[in-house]
Protein backbone atom coordinates (compact mmCIF):
# COMPACT_ATOMS: atom_id res chain seq x y z
CA UNK A 1 0.00 0.00 0.00
CA UNK A 2 1.24 3.23 -1.15
CA UNK A 3 1.97 6.07 1.38
CA UNK A 4 -1.05 8.40 -0.66
CA UNK A 5 -2.90 5.08 -0.94
CA UNK A 6 -2.99 5.04 2.83
CA UNK A 7 -3.54 8.36 3.74
CA UNK A 8 -6.60 8.61 1.68
CA UNK A 9 -8.73 6.09 3.25
CA UNK A 10 -9.51 8.42 6.00
CA UNK A 11 -11.19 10.80 3.79
CA UNK A 12 -12.85 8.20 1.73
CA UNK A 13 -14.18 6.46 5.02
CA UNK A 14 -15.36 10.33 5.93
CA UNK A 15 -17.24 10.35 2.59
CA UNK A 16 -18.77 7.33 2.74
CA UNK A 17 -20.10 8.19 6.61
CA UNK A 18 -21.21 11.50 5.43
CA UNK A 19 -23.21 9.59 3.00
CA UNK A 20 -24.75 6.83 5.07
CA UNK A 21 -25.83 9.82 7.35
CA UNK A 22 -27.77 11.77 5.04
CA UNK A 23 -28.52 9.51 1.90
CA UNK A 24 -31.93 11.15 0.92
CA UNK A 25 -33.53 13.44 -1.69
CA UNK A 26 -30.96 15.91 -2.98
CA UNK A 27 -31.59 19.67 -1.19
CA UNK A 28 -33.12 22.63 -3.60
CA UNK A 29 -34.09 25.54 -1.65
CA UNK A 30 -33.03 29.20 -2.85
CA UNK A 31 -33.31 32.60 -1.17
CA UNK A 32 -36.60 33.25 -2.45
CA UNK A 33 -37.88 30.14 -0.07
CA UNK A 34 -37.43 32.33 3.26
CA UNK A 35 -40.12 34.93 2.12
CA UNK A 36 -42.95 32.16 3.58
CA UNK A 37 -41.00 32.34 7.07
CA UNK A 38 -40.85 34.41 9.90
CA UNK A 39 -39.42 33.43 13.74
CA UNK A 40 -35.75 32.71 15.16
CA UNK A 41 -33.11 30.80 14.87
CA UNK A 42 -30.53 30.09 18.00
CA UNK A 43 -27.15 28.73 16.46
CA UNK A 44 -23.86 28.30 18.98
CA UNK A 45 -20.97 25.61 19.49
CA UNK A 46 -18.12 24.91 16.63
CA UNK A 47 -15.95 28.00 15.82
CA UNK A 48 -14.66 26.48 12.30
CA UNK A 49 -18.50 27.25 11.35
CA UNK A 50 -18.84 30.83 12.36
CA UNK A 51 -17.86 31.69 9.11
CA UNK A 52 -20.51 29.69 7.05
CA UNK A 53 -23.03 30.17 9.88
CA UNK A 54 -22.85 33.81 9.58
CA UNK A 55 -22.55 34.34 5.55
CA UNK A 56 -25.90 32.10 5.48
CA UNK A 57 -27.49 33.97 8.38
CA UNK A 58 -26.59 37.42 6.61
CA UNK A 59 -28.00 36.62 3.25
CA UNK A 60 -31.44 35.02 4.66
CA UNK A 61 -32.03 37.80 6.58
CA UNK A 62 -31.22 40.58 4.07
CA UNK A 63 -34.03 38.56 1.97
CA UNK A 64 -36.54 38.75 5.14
CA UNK A 65 -36.28 40.93 7.64
CA UNK A 66 -39.11 38.86 9.50
CA UNK A 67 -36.07 36.45 10.32
CA UNK A 68 -33.51 36.78 13.22
CA UNK A 69 -30.70 34.57 13.32
CA UNK A 70 -28.15 34.64 15.65
CA UNK A 71 -24.79 32.79 15.27
CA UNK A 72 -22.35 32.71 19.16
CA UNK A 73 -19.63 30.35 19.37
CA UNK A 74 -18.13 28.32 22.39
CA UNK A 75 -16.14 25.66 20.78
CA UNK A 76 -17.94 21.78 20.24
CA UNK A 77 -18.61 21.18 24.09
CA UNK A 78 -20.96 23.85 24.16
CA UNK A 79 -22.42 23.07 21.17
CA UNK A 80 -23.41 19.82 22.20
CA UNK A 81 -25.02 21.22 25.77
CA UNK A 82 -26.72 23.87 24.36
CA UNK A 83 -28.91 21.59 21.51
CA UNK A 84 -29.15 18.88 23.98
CA UNK A 85 -30.59 21.21 26.60
CA UNK A 86 -33.08 23.34 24.44
CA UNK A 87 -31.22 26.47 24.42
CA UNK A 88 -30.40 26.24 20.97
CA UNK A 89 -32.25 25.58 17.62
CA UNK A 90 -28.58 24.10 15.94
CA UNK A 91 -25.76 23.03 18.64
CA UNK A 92 -22.54 22.67 16.16
CA UNK A 93 -19.79 20.10 16.35
CA UNK A 94 -16.69 19.79 14.58
CA UNK A 95 -16.79 15.95 15.65
CA UNK A 96 -19.31 13.41 15.47
CA UNK A 97 -21.67 13.42 18.52
CA UNK A 98 -21.08 10.13 20.65
CA UNK A 99 -23.63 7.41 21.13
CA UNK A 100 -23.79 8.86 24.92
CA UNK A 101 -24.81 12.05 23.82
CA UNK A 102 -27.01 11.27 20.98
CA UNK A 103 -28.88 9.08 23.66
CA UNK A 104 -29.18 11.54 26.41
CA UNK A 105 -29.89 14.08 24.61
CA UNK A 106 -31.97 12.72 21.49
CA UNK A 107 -30.01 15.03 18.59
CA UNK A 108 -29.95 14.64 15.60
CA UNK A 109 -26.74 15.25 13.23
CA UNK A 110 -26.42 17.11 9.70
CA UNK A 111 -22.85 17.25 8.22
CA UNK A 112 -22.00 19.77 5.78
CA UNK A 113 -18.83 20.16 4.86
CA UNK A 114 -15.00 18.53 5.56
CA UNK A 115 -12.51 20.44 7.02
CA UNK A 116 -9.18 19.70 7.40
CA UNK A 117 -6.88 20.31 11.43
CA UNK A 118 -3.26 21.35 10.66
CA UNK A 119 -0.44 22.50 12.93
CA UNK A 120 0.69 25.89 12.48
CA UNK A 121 3.21 28.58 13.74
CA UNK A 122 4.35 32.10 13.34
CA UNK A 123 5.21 33.04 10.16
CA UNK A 124 8.65 34.13 10.82
CA UNK A 125 9.90 31.12 12.30
CA UNK A 126 12.03 29.50 9.57
CA UNK A 127 11.29 25.52 10.35
CA UNK A 128 8.76 24.64 7.18
CA UNK A 129 7.70 21.37 8.17
CA UNK A 130 7.66 18.08 10.81
CA UNK A 131 7.27 14.55 10.61
CA UNK A 132 4.27 13.31 12.59
CA UNK A 133 6.50 11.55 14.62
CA UNK A 134 7.95 14.81 15.75
CA UNK A 135 4.80 16.81 16.11
CA UNK A 136 4.12 14.25 18.73
CA UNK A 137 7.22 14.43 20.09
CA UNK A 138 6.87 18.69 20.40
CA UNK A 139 3.05 18.27 21.92
CA UNK A 140 4.19 15.65 24.64
CA UNK A 141 6.65 18.31 25.92
CA UNK A 142 9.55 15.45 24.36
CA UNK A 143 11.33 17.95 22.00
CA UNK A 144 11.27 21.49 24.18
CA UNK A 145 13.58 23.72 21.71
CA UNK A 146 13.12 24.62 18.31
CA UNK A 147 16.34 23.80 17.51
CA UNK A 148 15.99 19.83 17.94
CA UNK A 149 14.04 20.51 14.74
CA UNK A 150 16.55 22.73 12.55
CA UNK A 151 14.99 25.83 14.12
CA UNK A 152 16.27 28.51 16.42
CA UNK A 153 17.83 28.28 19.74
CA UNK A 154 14.52 29.17 21.34
CA UNK A 155 11.88 27.71 23.84
CA UNK A 156 8.56 25.93 22.03
CA UNK A 157 5.41 27.37 23.06
CA UNK A 158 2.37 24.73 23.21
CA UNK A 159 -0.70 26.15 22.26
CA UNK A 160 -3.73 23.48 22.55
CA UNK A 161 -7.73 23.41 22.93
CA UNK A 162 -9.67 22.40 25.55
CA UNK A 163 -10.63 18.72 25.09
CA UNK A 164 -14.19 19.46 24.26
CA UNK A 165 -13.13 21.46 21.56
CA UNK A 166 -14.22 19.04 18.22
CA UNK A 167 -10.79 20.62 15.90
CA UNK A 168 -8.44 18.96 19.45
CA UNK A 169 -10.65 15.83 19.24
CA UNK A 170 -9.42 15.25 15.25
CA UNK A 171 -5.98 16.78 15.83
CA UNK A 172 -5.10 14.79 19.12
CA UNK A 173 -6.87 11.82 17.76
CA UNK A 174 -5.28 11.44 13.57
CA UNK A 175 -2.37 13.25 14.80
CA UNK A 176 -0.96 12.85 17.81
CA UNK A 177 -2.31 9.44 17.94
CA UNK A 178 -4.16 10.05 20.98
CA UNK A 179 -0.59 10.79 22.66
CA UNK A 180 0.14 13.00 25.98
CA UNK A 181 0.18 16.62 25.77
CA UNK A 182 2.63 18.40 27.56
CA UNK A 183 1.04 20.55 31.09
CA UNK A 184 2.61 23.20 30.17
CA UNK A 185 0.64 24.03 27.01
CA UNK A 186 -1.63 26.59 26.69
CA UNK A 187 -5.11 26.42 26.70
CA UNK A 188 -7.02 28.82 24.33
CA UNK A 189 -11.52 28.57 23.16
CA UNK A 190 -11.77 28.82 20.12
CA UNK A 191 -9.92 28.61 16.18
CA UNK A 192 -9.66 32.47 16.26
CA UNK A 193 -8.14 32.87 19.61
CA UNK A 194 -5.85 30.21 18.50
CA UNK A 195 -5.11 32.24 15.74
CA UNK A 196 -4.29 35.77 18.02
CA UNK A 197 -2.06 33.44 20.14
CA UNK A 198 0.14 32.21 17.40
CA UNK A 199 0.70 34.98 15.24
CA UNK A 200 1.53 36.88 18.61
CA UNK A 201 4.08 34.43 19.45
CA UNK A 202 7.04 34.04 17.45
CA UNK A 203 7.99 30.69 19.30
CA UNK A 204 4.53 28.81 19.31
CA UNK A 205 3.00 26.04 17.60
CA UNK A 206 -0.46 25.30 17.82
CA UNK A 207 -3.68 23.91 15.66
CA UNK A 208 -6.42 25.02 14.06
CA UNK A 209 -9.03 24.32 10.76
CA UNK A 210 -7.48 24.57 7.49
CA UNK A 211 -10.25 27.15 6.80
CA UNK A 212 -9.37 30.01 9.30
CA UNK A 213 -5.34 29.90 7.98
CA UNK A 214 -4.35 33.45 6.95
CA UNK A 215 -0.98 34.72 6.58
CA UNK A 216 -0.68 36.13 10.06
CA UNK A 217 0.06 32.18 10.76
CA UNK A 218 2.07 29.22 9.01
CA UNK A 219 1.06 25.97 8.33
CA UNK A 220 3.55 23.26 9.03
CA UNK A 221 3.82 20.62 6.69
CA UNK A 222 3.16 16.85 7.77
CA UNK A 223 5.61 14.20 6.55
CA UNK A 224 6.07 16.67 3.24
CA UNK A 225 2.19 17.08 2.90
CA UNK A 226 1.23 21.18 3.23
CA UNK A 227 -1.90 21.21 4.79
CA UNK A 228 -4.83 22.85 2.42
CA UNK A 229 -7.96 22.30 0.97
CA UNK A 230 -6.17 21.25 -2.30
CA UNK A 231 -4.49 18.45 -0.05
CA UNK A 232 -7.56 17.23 1.93
CA UNK A 233 -9.55 17.26 -1.49
CA UNK A 234 -6.98 15.01 -3.18
CA UNK A 235 -6.43 12.59 0.12
CA UNK A 236 -2.80 13.50 0.59
CA UNK A 237 -3.73 15.33 4.04
CA UNK A 238 -5.26 12.88 6.25
CA UNK A 239 -5.61 14.78 9.61
CA UNK A 240 -9.20 15.95 7.86
CA UNK A 241 -12.96 15.72 9.68
CA UNK A 242 -16.46 16.81 8.95
CA UNK A 243 -18.12 19.88 10.73
CA UNK A 244 -21.93 18.87 11.62
CA UNK A 245 -25.00 20.72 12.37
CA UNK A 246 -26.94 18.86 15.21
CA UNK A 247 -30.67 19.34 16.12
CA UNK A 248 -32.76 18.29 19.46
CA UNK A 249 -35.02 15.80 17.66
CA UNK A 250 -36.37 16.71 14.17
CA UNK A 251 -36.13 20.69 13.53
CA UNK A 252 -38.73 22.61 12.96
CA UNK A 253 -39.88 24.04 9.96
CA UNK A 254 -37.43 27.23 9.64
CA UNK A 255 -34.48 25.44 11.25
CA UNK A 256 -35.55 23.40 8.46
CA UNK A 257 -35.01 26.07 6.20
CA UNK A 258 -31.60 27.22 7.25
CA UNK A 259 -30.03 23.86 7.46
CA UNK A 260 -31.51 22.91 3.69
CA UNK A 261 -30.20 26.39 2.58
CA UNK A 262 -26.41 25.12 3.61
CA UNK A 263 -27.30 22.16 1.39
CA UNK A 264 -28.01 24.15 -1.83
CA UNK A 265 -25.85 25.51 -4.05
CA UNK A 266 -25.93 28.87 -2.37
CA UNK A 267 -24.74 27.10 0.80
CA UNK A 268 -21.83 24.97 -0.89
CA UNK A 269 -20.59 28.51 -2.61
CA UNK A 270 -20.51 29.71 1.35
CA UNK A 271 -19.04 26.46 2.37
CA UNK A 272 -15.96 26.96 -0.55
CA UNK A 273 -15.53 30.65 0.16
CA UNK A 274 -15.05 29.93 4.03
CA UNK A 275 -12.05 27.77 3.17
CA UNK A 276 -14.25 24.44 3.72
CA UNK A 277 -15.20 21.36 1.06
CA UNK A 278 -19.18 20.85 0.62
CA UNK A 279 -20.13 17.67 1.63
CA UNK A 280 -22.54 18.09 -1.03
Amino acid sequence: MTLKTRLQIPLSLIVLSFILLISGPAWAISLDDFDQYQGTIEIAGGTAHIPVMNEAAQRIMTRNSGIRISVAGGGTGIGVQKAGEGLVDIGNTGRALSQEEINRFGLKSFPFAIDGVAPVIHPSNPVSGLSAEQIRAVFSGEITNWKEVGGRDARINLYGREEASGTHDVFWKRLLDRGDIALTANIVQSNGAMKVAVSNDANSIGYMSIGHIDDSIKPLEVDGVLPSQETAIDGSYSVVRLLYMNTKGDPSTLVKAFIDYIYSDDGAEIIRAAGYIPTK
